[in-house]
């Protein structure tokens, strides 16, 4: 027994309210540990009772001076306490600080920086540019007429449009990087452009004024609508599942021609119909075509020689079919019961 309360004194002394997190807590444990009514003290106590006669004056002795160890050390603890909070010092700011709750990348930042993986490894690199942009890299090198609807004040944010002056505008797509990309690289070019784009449209569920695109370039010698189709099929295939099929249905862009939309097979209801695919079994996510010759020769590339394709795709789309997200405008809102849903995607 005397063994057992020299071990206790020197637990005591040994105690120190720096190693405490949550002081004034932690005290009254300490207290009621060896204090309280079921506590180190009262089970010695009742130990001593027992004791032969000849050995309660030695135990005795030692109770005490355990008693007195405890209670020294309560006061000062709560001392401690009271003058710390009495000079707002009730941290010790040499403690290891708690960890804050860890931020996570944005849905639509995790879904364009996967898109932009997938063409990595077949040879894409990342090109990016200015989001305010001049009237030739967004539409006349394109090839829009002067007519096309996409250049009225319904469609495009013009920031500067005046009479005899170049008209500037927030870009309406990243086509414009491609353009510039031309401008100033000799084939082989082979990249991807993604980024935010403006356009003036009422927001919705199905629509908002600003989006992202991510658009992909290839321009080379023999570039054929095939190389196009087998990279649409990988892409599909990557991001969505082995067992994604395509579909390239007859559209029509100014900077492209031959033009595409491609549908893949509702991952949703694997192609049955549901009300995602509005019982189709398939969903559209890109616009893709052969790069149409007066746009090769409007940037300064032979089109006798070089041949190339271009596709462009929404990363809201494509996040809203991957993870099954119903109104854009959760993208926008810093709503972080939606932004924690995502918190575990790498």
């Amino acid at each position: 027994m005397k063994e057992t309360i020299a071990k206790y004194i020197e637990e005591i002394r040994a105690t120190r309210i720096e190693e405490f997190k949550d002081r004034a807590a932690e005290v009254e444990q300490f207290r009621i540990k060896f204090l309280g009514r079921k506590g180190v003290m009262a089970e010695l106590f009742e130990q001593f009772k027992a004791l032969p006669n000849e050995q309660k004056k030695d135990m005795g002795v030692a109770l005490n001076q355990l008693k007195a160890a405890a209670t020294a050390k309560v006061e000062e603890f709560k001392n401690f306490v009271e003058q710390a909070e009495e000079t707002g010092e009730s941290h010790d700011l040499t403690l290891p600080s708690d960890f804050a709750p860890r931020g996570s990348r944005h849905v639509l930042s995790v879904v364009m920086n996967e898109i932009a993986d997938i063409f990595a490894r077949i040879g894409f690199t990342v090109e990016e540019s200015v989001e305010i942009e001049d009237d030739w890299h967004l539409f006349s090198a394109l090839n829009f007429p002067h007519d096309h609807p996409a250049r009225d004040m319904q469609d495009t944010f013009f920031v500067e449009k005046e009479e005899g002056k170049t008209e500037v505008a927030l870009r309406t797509h990243t086509s414009s990087v491609q353009v510039r990309v031309m401008e100033t690289h000799k084939p082989p070019i082979r990249i991807i452009a993604p980024g935010r784009v403006f356009r003036n449209e009422a927001i919705s569920a199905r629509a908002h004024c600003i989006f992202h695109q991510v658009e992909a370039l290839y321009v080379d010698r023999k570039v054929t609508f095939a190389d196009l189709k087998q990279t649409l099929l990988y892409f599909a295939k990557e991001m969505f599942g082995e067992q994604t099929q395509i579909r390239l249905r007859p559209s029509y862009f100014p900077f492209t021609e031959p033009s595409a939309e491609m549908d893949i097979s509702c991952n949703i209801c694997g192609g049955k119909g549901c009300n995602i695919c509005k019982g189709t079994g398939w969903l559209e996510i890109l616009g893709c075509g052969m790069v149409d010759p007066n746009v090769l020769d409007a940037c300064g590339i032979d089109s006798k020689e070089f041949t190339g394709f271009a596709l462009g795709m929404g990363v809201e789309r494509m996040a809203m079919l991957k993870y099954q997200i119903r109104d854009l405008r959760l993208y926008f809102e810093n709503d972080l019961r939606f932004l924690h849903q995502f918190d575990n995607i790498i």
